[in-house]
């Protein structure tokens, strides 16, 4: 038995645990305060409490050693007590963590080995280095050779670059150049936005040219799948979270990349290896509305021949293939 830990801010880390849990071999309990979605893929859910219920936080940082443990907190408390009670009970094999240093440490404490999934951005804070030496392995969800941050190479032994995880991996993709008004597709995820559809009605107004669609902007449409409308869009503009922009390159389309906010520069790395590296466009901040037709411009230009080199292919089974080997040496070990 594998556990597998998924935080629960966003979408992101739970599509991810489902791409990878889908390709293991061995059976896997999903723990987490968020459903995970494709719950079929796992032998077992186990809810945990929230540990951000319980009104203003007092030393979350514990003296600035870890990112979230804040005092007197009830959910952590029965957060942690439900952890060591399944590990007690399941007596699993293996742990993969994405992401918490403190569930890391934790799980580590009770004698279990852990697997962590390592985060773009400046990860040099003490919590973070503590995470990464403490895990038996770690799972980087990106190419080496297209982002390799100076932090994580001191864990080079013990990490592997698998590319960029994708839910649409091995889905058709269509390849044709635009013909006509370019289709414009603006994406938003679950981690915030401070996009509005304010901000593309008043893109479609002034340029015309293009015809402009939204999904997951506040305000706007939400679809389950949006693969119809991405693989079939001329030019996506989304923000740098790494299932976005897997998806993007699963999809092989031109894209205008805009960093959100994130703790740790998360979003500004990823877009930046994007652009040094040639496959998209990246901007600091959504653009001025005169601004739009030379980006859309620029990344039709540029196409999206190079995103293969994000590595999406089979990236999740390279993931799953790497922990179901450190489950049978651990299960040997015992």
């Amino acid at each position: 038995m594998i556990g597998y830990y998924i935080h629960h801010h966003g979408q992101g880390h739970r599509v991810r645990a489902t791409s990878i849990c889908s390709a293991l071999a061995t059976a896997v309990t999903a723990l987490s305060s968020a459903p995970p979605a494709g719950a079929e893929c796992f032998a077992d859910v186990i809810c945990l409490a929230r540990d951000d219920h319980g009104g203003p936080p007092l030393d979350p940082t514990a003296n600035g050693t870890l990112h979230w443990a804040p005092l007197h907190d009830r959910g952590l408390a029965s957060r942690m007590s439900r952890v060591a009670t399944w590990i007690e009970s399941a007596r699993p094999s293996l742990m993969v963590v994405d992401v918490s240093v403190e569930v890391a440490a934790f799980v580590r404490l009770l004698g279990v080995p852990v697997v962590v999934i390592a985060m773009p951005g400046v990860r040099t804070d003490s919590a973070h280095r503590l995470g990464y030496q403490l895990a038996e392995h770690i799972i980087a969800a990106w190419p080496q050779e297209m982002y390799d941050p100076v932090w994580l190479q001191e864990f080079a032994h013990k990490t592997t670059f698998v590319g960029g995880i994708s839910r649409f991996d091995g889905r058709e993709c269509d390849d044709t150049p635009p013909s006509g008004r370019p289709q414009v597709l603006v994406l938003s995820g679950t981690g915030g936005s401070n996009l509005s559809m304010d901000d593309i009605r008043l893109c479609a107004h002034r340029h015309p040219g293009y015809r402009w669609q939204a999904l997951g902007v506040p305000g706007g449409p939400w679809v389950d799948d949006p693969w119809p409308q991405l693989s079939g869009a001329d030019v996506v503009v989304s923000h740098a979270g790494q299932n976005a922009v897997a998806d993007i390159a699963a999809a092989r389309r031109p894209a205008i990349i805009i960093a959100q906010p994130r703790p740790f520069d998360e979003q500004q790395a990823t877009a930046a290896a994007l652009s040094d590296k040639g496959l998209a466009v990246s901007v600091p901040q959504w653009p001025s509305v005169t601004a739009w037709p030379h980006l859309i411009e620029a990344a039709l230009k540029r196409g999206g021949q190079r995103w293969p080199r994000w590595q999406t292919a089979g990236a999740a089974a390279r993931a799953a293939a790497v922990i179901d080997t450190l489950a049978k040496q651990s299960e040997a070990s015992r």
